[in-house]
């Protein structure tokens, strides 16, 4: 089963600041609706806290160390591990052809060498932020699809939805693997 990462990224590869979006791109956010519906989507604890609220159409699972943290309509996994086994047993029972990780960095960082697909949407513009993502190596990671975009309204700068693919020679890690 394919494990997605999904995020938009700066120039300068800022994915945050205050634990939001350091931006407002309208049509980022219907692309992401659309490439997540029906599919089980893993955050961190502090990226479900900047949205509020469980994902409409989508099994929302959230990743805390925080035992405690516990909220209506979505599933609370201990680690990453935990996350990607209940997500594949939401994705059969959907039959959905894949599972979703939207942040944060350290989601991200970890889940880097699980993933199978990287859909980045690449803002046009640097900007202020205290949270990045981690570095796409493009040894490991090749283009395979670029769709440019002006800013439309309700966009606050041009960007482009790229993805990737994990080059042949660089399988990714079982869940678990060392």
């Amino acid at each position: 089963m394919d494990i997605l990462i999904v995020a938009a990224i700066a120039e300068n590869g800022v994915i945050g600041r205050g634990n939001a979006l350091p931006w407002r791109l309208k049509s980022d956010m219907q692309h992401f609706r659309a490439l997540t519906m029906g599919k089980p989507v893993i955050m961190g604890r502090k990226t479900y806290l900047s949205i509020g609220k469980p994902l409409a159409g989508r099994t929302t699972i959230v990743v805390s160390r925080d035992r405690a943290f516990a909220a209506p309509g979505l599933v609370v996994a201990p680690s990453l591990d935990a996350a990607l086994s209940a997500a594949r047993g939401d994705a059969l029972r959907r039959n959905a052809d894949a599972i979703v990780i939207a942040g944060g960095t350290d989601l991200y960082a970890q889940a880097l060498p699980l993933a199978t697909r990287l859909v980045i949407t690449h803002v046009h513009k640097p900007v202020d932020g205290d949270v990045r993502f981690p570095a796409i190596d493009r040894g490991v990671w090749r283009e395979i699809a670029r769709d440019e975009h002006a800013a439309a309204p309700g966009d606050e700068a041009a960007f482009a939805f790229v993805t990737y693919e994990r080059a042949s020679d660089a399988a990714p890690r079982p869940p678990g693997a060392a």
